[in-house]
């Protein structure tokens, strides 16, 4: 399943705040961004990176990072959730920020953009609206079979790169990966950052309407599985959920290949 959407007009925003509104912490993960595409961007591509770099020399203009870049390849945050989950796809979002002015309207608005894990529910579904409002993003995802089939790593990296090439952007653009793994495959100039999502205000909203795509798709799939509570727990480790799995067994939308079947076994060796 695809999710896919080109840049809109920004609009009233929900999260609008007064003037006051510190932004500092935005401006950081912009600024992140901007120095590592003046590092990497006029780089031959495709090549992969690591942050933090070990080998600056390979850069150049190291020094300068602050330089604008030299091309006009644009940022590329992509992240995904649902990785630890015993239940459900695993989602991943790619997303191209569209130009964020200091003190403009939409910095405003995007002032508390963050690692989504660190964002209440009501807080990250009001910033999704707006990146889903102002920026180029696609949303993709592997399936519980294919989790299944090919483990949960390749399978993460299969959605972030279903994502990435669902926009509709000419190759090759410079691509943020949250974590410390490459994307196969791609054309483009990659870079991984681990905890991307507090470091890269691209990775962050790609983290953010990727975690409010899944958490809904997880909601809606729990309306017809309610006895397994993952309007709360997602298809998370939870009591809950365990209990559940104990009770009544395994669903198609369970991952076979976790400790699922492990659980369940425990459950009837006990009886």
């Amino acid at each position: 399943m695809v999710v896919k959407s080109t840049s809109k007009r920004a609009g009233k925003s929900p999260v609008d705040r007064s003037k006051a509104v510190k932004t500092t912490h935005l401006s950081q993960l912009l600024q992140f961004d901007h120095n590592l595409l003046a590092l990497v961007a006029g780089l031959p591509a495709p090549c992969n990176l690591k942050w933090p770099l070990k080998n600056k020399a390979i850069i150049p203009g190291f020094e300068s990072p602050n330089k604008p870049p030299q091309s006009d390849s644009q940022i590329i945050g992509i992240d995904e959730v649902g990785r630890g989950s015993l239940a459900g796809p695993v989602v991943a979002a790619a997303v191209v920020l569209p130009e964020i002015k200091p003190g403009s309207q939409l910095a405003k608005s995007l002032a508390l953009l963050n690692d989504s894990k660190l964002l209440k529910a009501e807080m990250r579904e009001e910033l999704a609206a707006i990146i889903c409002n102002t920026a180029q993003y696609a949303i993709c995802q592997s399936s519980v079979e294919e989790i299944d089939e090919i483990n949960i790593l390749q399978a993460s990296l299969l959605a972030m790169k279903r994502a990435r090439l669902e926009l509709t952007l000419q190759t090759p653009q410079v691509v943020f990966v949250d974590g410390n793994k490459h994307i196969s495959g791609l054309k483009d100039r990659q870079i991984t950052v681990v905890k991307g999502d507090l470091k890269s205000a691209s990775i962050a909203a790609a983290s953010i309407i990727a975690k409010v795509y899944r958490d809904k798709l997880m909601a809606k799939l729990g309306l017809e599985f309610p006895q397994y509570h993952w309007h709360q727990n997602k298809g998370y480790l939870a009591p809950s959920h365990i209990k559940a799995i104990r009770e009544h067994g395994l669903t198609d939308w369970h991952r076979k290949s976790f400790s699922c079947k492990s659980i369940e076994t425990d459950s009837e060796d006990s009886v």
